[in-house]
């Protein structure tokens, strides 16, 4: 069974490019987010990528290695508790990463 998964992109008033993500990232998504997200950089138009995982309440070990598969063109704004796992898998020492609002 599928973990639901809801992506978006949109672009903020400046121009940049954003990424959403609301629900989970697992094994049972991780296509899915690799290639939106694979999409999304393309588009980009050489500036990083915002990915914005603030509705994201878990993310396994898929998820992180797509994040890192595509370090040099994202940053990220995260739900704050992700960011114990983000720091301890090193992501955060690669790609900038913000805490969104507390939910």
């Amino acid at each position: 069974m599928a973990t639901p998964l809801q992506l978006s992109t949109h672009r903020r008033d400046d121009g940049r490019l954003v990424l959403a993500a609301v629900g989970e990232l697992d094994l049972s998504n991780i296509e899915v987010f690799s290639s939106a997200l694979r999409d999304a950089a393309a588009g980009a138009d050489g500036t990083p990528l915002r990915v914005d995982l603030t509705a994201v309440e878990y993310l396994d070990s898929g998820a992180i290695n797509v994040l890192f598969d595509h370090a040099e063109s994202i940053d990220l704004v995260v739900n704050p508790m992700l960011l114990p796992v983000l720091t301890v898998s090193g992501l955060t020492e690669v790609v900038t990463v913000k805490p969104g609002p507390d939910s």
